[in-house]
């Protein structure tokens, strides 16, 4: 970021045009930052994209069209991870840093280090990541506020990452750049994976009878109450229901239940995760008996 006025809020060109890019741009925009580029795969894209905005609306600029882009502050890359390397060098080839300017992307996989040949070219690099589930820009944009940030990057690169953070109303937290992938695994388990989990939960219903829309429908409030334990307890303190208790018959019941062909999946599922409930059980102190018993319905003596 330029520092020839601290009071002024930097300029911003987003690089990527789909749902997380415009919730940055809505948001950013929202908190006083002049958004003046917004760049998609085709012109038009971007001209659809740019339309949502107040005036001054961004420049609308095509992906083969990176020399076109206004002098910004920042450039924030938000493709897909992808091509993340091959727009670094694309830019690198077209735009010259002098030391202040910042260029983030917003991969969780992704350190700061595909963003080199941008670094070389004397920007402050780095990456900041929102631990946060966008299916929609515009409420995307609200869940930015008050989510999780993580970041890294270069000294100059973070401060700016942070003060987005901040100007948010969000938070953050730093990690090793050789951590990234490391940090995203766990993010997909968190959220991604737990939306295929309770898929599979809504196929396992919905082989008892009930369609899918209305399985769903049912298991909101059950999802909400676990995640609202979550908020003040641990894991192992929030473990309610079957393992918790060490409910053998159930246990035995729920196996055979899951038996049918069509339910192979739901099966596999149930027998991993029980097994990593068993353990959290025992820590509770579930009785050591009832742990090798249930072990080895599973699969696992």
């Amino acid at each position: 970021m330029k520092t020839s006025d601290p009071g002024r809020k930097p300029t911003v060109a987003i690089i990527g045009a789909g749902r997380l890019g415009q919730a940055f741009a809505i948001a950013l925009q929202l908190s006083g930052y002049p958004i003046l580029a917004l760049v998609a795969r085709r012109r038009h894209q971007a001209e659809r994209a740019a339309a949502i905005f107040r005036k001054p609306k961004p420049r609308a600029v095509a992906a083969n069209q990176l020399a076109e882009l206004p002098d910004s502050d920042l450039i924030l890359i938000a493709t897909p991870d992808d091509v993340i390397a091959a727009t670094a060098e694309k830019l690198s080839k077209i735009l010259h840093g002098d030391g202040r300017r910042s260029i983030l992307h917003t991969s969780g996989a992704l350190s700061s280090e595909v963003l080199a040949p941008l670094r070389e070219k004397g920007f402050q690099t780095g990456s900041i990541h929102p631990l946060v589930s966008i299916s929609e820009p515009v409420a995307g944009a609200a869940a930015l506020k008050g989510a999780f940030f993580c970041l890294e990057g270069t000294r100059q690169a973070r401060v700016v990452a942070e003060m987005i953070v901040r100007d948010l109303g969000a938070s953050s937290f730093t990690i090793k750049p050789e951590s990234k992938a490391l940090y995203h695994a766990a993010a997909v388990m968190a959220s991604p994976h737990l939306t295929a989990l309770v898929d599979i939960a809504l196929q396992t219903l919905a082989a008892g009878g009930l369609s899918k829309r209305k399985a769903q429908q049912v298991f909101l409030p059950l999802l909400k109450s676990t995640v609202n334990n979550l908020k003040t307890a641990t894991p192992q303190q929030a473990l309610t229901g079957t393992f918790a208790r060490g409910d053998i018959a159930t246990v035995r019941q729920h196996l055979q239940a899951l038996s049918r062909k069509e339910l192979d999946e739901g099966l596999e599922v149930y027998k991993l995760l029980g097994l990593h409930s068993l353990e959290l059980a025992e820590k509770n102190g579930l009785d050591s008996k009832r742990v090798k018993q249930i072990r080895k319905l599973l699969g696992s003596a």
